[in-house]
Formats: structure tokens, C-alpha cells, sequence
């Protein structure tokens, strides 16, 4: 294990992330423009498909790195069987559900009911198949649907903020069922789908489209909110939801319901509307 994912067993998590907000959300000039103009240079951002392509513009870090794309800028597969990406990034890992184990990295996995919370919301998923999704600084930041789906519950799972990068992926155990997380429950016309919003090192929080921030305040408890007959439904390729700093997002689908697009391997580059998968069930 490197020393920094070592490392990161030890950093007080939430405090550290707590600072990352203020920060994010600071409208102090000149930490707002080095922050923006940071990560810009850093990591490449391509501010041309940004609805609003001046850096100077924005109120805050925060504002900038939660930024519309301009129309157009992403567009569905149009093909109406298939479900879309639901964020820009690259792929994590993909593939079937096997035994209700999720696969991680070499070595690593973790079981649907432990990134769910619960064993009774995991039993559609026990043989399904996933993807999981990591958006870099680089990328646009807000998750939208794969497909048309009506909110029943969510579920926010308090836990660690590991970094979600590729090292720390590849030797924490269990990782995306330990840091704090955001489950979404959807039905759609083919049965359940979930879609989690998973935190990560210096996330500093996660905002869904029917009721703001969800993550923070960080919990020490799940927490389940029932949205049944509230009406809440998204059509595919519509925004769910943002991150206020980078993370992954875990799409979960049942049984015999689509397949996964075959030319998505680990670590491919993924955009938000690009085919993930083609239902086999019509």
C-alpha cells in the first residue's frame, strides 16, 4: 500500500472536507480565482463546453466546479433501448453482479447489501449487473439519469471519505461501501434501479435536483427518506444530481434487464449520454 493511501486511514476525514467546503463555497477574489484557475490549469478543464466558458465569472470555486454545460454540449444515444452513461469521467470497474459480490479492483469486492445498507434493497440486484463511474476534477459534475425512473426512497449512509482515486481503489478494502454515500432507489418500466452517489476525500457534499444538499451535514446514523407518491420522476438523460467535488457514481441494474455496451472496460473514458447499456427485456 503507498504511503498516501496509508496515509488516508489516519487523516481526520471529515474535518479535512469540512475545510474543503469553506473553501469551495468561499467568495473571498482571490481564493476563488487561485482555486479556479488551480485546477483549470492543472487538469486540463475544457471550459469551451461550459454553458458560461469565463472563469472569472463565477461566485465562487464551488460554482465553477458545479457548471452547466452549454446546449448541446451532450446529447443521448438515440437508440430509445438504450440506457445512457450518467456522467462524464471513466469507467471504474463494470460487469455482472456475481453471488451479490460487487468487483472493485484485483483482490477487491463488497457485497450489494454492504454498499445498499440493507439486505432486503439488495435482493433485485443479487445477480444484476453494475457500473461504477469516476469523475475526475476535470469533468463536468452533475449525474443524470440512464433512464426514465420515479424516486421512491433514499437512503444517506454515513461512513469514511477515503479518496476514490485508482491507488486507493486498488488496496482499500471495500472502499465504495465505506465512504459515505447517497443511495437512490428509482422504479422505472423494467423494475428497481439505484443509482449511488458515492463521497470521497474533500467532497464537499452531494445536492439532488428534488431537495438540495443531501451530503453534508455528515451523519452517524442511515438515514432513509421516503419520496413515494411525491411525483418525483426523471426522464432519461435528465440531471439527478451534482458532486461539490469529484467522485463515483455506482448505477445498479436487476437481472435480465439490458445489457452492458461490451466495449466499456476499466478505465475507459466515458461521456455523460454515451450508451451504457442496451435493454434486452423489448
Amino acid at each position: 500500500m503507498s504511503f498516501t493511501t496509508t496515509l488516508t486511514y489516519a487523516l481526520p476525514h471529515r474535518y479535512l472536507s469540512s475545510l474543503a467546503r469553506r473553501l469551495a463555497y468561499s467568495d473571498h477574489p482571490g481564493t476563488r480565482r487561485w482555486l479556479i484557475d488551480t485546477v483549470v490549469r492543472k487538469f486540463g478543464v475544457d471550459l469551451s463546453e461550459a454553458a458560461n466558458p469565463d472563469p472569472a465569472s463565477y461566485a465562487s470555486f464551488n460554482a465553477f466546479f458545479t457548471r452547466a454545460l452549454r446546449e448541446g454540449a451532450r446529447v443521448p444515444d438515440p437508440d430509445p433501448r438504450a440506457l445512457v452513461m450518467p456522467a462524464d469521467g471513466h469507467i471504474s470497474q463494470c460487469g455482472p453482479i456475481e453471488a451479490g459480490r460487487i468487483f472493485q479492483a484485483k483482490g477487491q469486492s463488497f457485497t450489494v447489501a454492504e454498499l445498499l445498507g440493507d439486505v432486503q434493497d439488495a435482493e433485485p440486484f443479487l445477480d444484476g449487473s453494475f457500473a461504477t463511474v469516476y469523475l475526475s476534477p476535470r469533468d463536468y459534475h452533475r449525474v443524470h439519469m440512464p433512464w426514465t425512473g420515479t424516486l421512491r426512497e433514499t437512503v444517506h449512509v454515513p461512513g469514511r471519505l477515503f479518496s476514490v482515486g485508482t491507488a486507493a481503489v486498488s488496496k482499500v478494502p471495500r472502499l465504495f461501501a465505506r465512504n459515505e454515500r447517497l443511495v437512490c432507489h428509482f422504479d422505472t418500466d423494467f423494475g428497481p434501479m439505484v443509482q449511488v452517489m458515492v463521497g470521497a476525500l474533500l467532497v464537499s457534499g452531494v445536492e439532488t435536483v428534488w431537495s438540495g444538499e443531501e451530503i453534508p451535514a455528515y451523519g452517524d446514523r442511515i438515514q432513509r427518506k421516503d419520496w413515494r407518491g411525491k411525483g418525483i420522476t426523471l426522464q432519461r438523460f435528465e440531471e439527478m444530481a451534482r458532486f461539490n467535488y469529484g467522485s463515483t457514481v455506482i448505477v445498479l441494474l436487476p437481472k435480465g434487464v439490458a445489457e452492458l455496451e461490451p466495449s466499456l472496460q476499466a478505465e475507459s473514458p466515458v461521456r455523460l449520454g454515451q450508451r451504457l447499456a442496451t435493454r434486452s427485456d423489448v
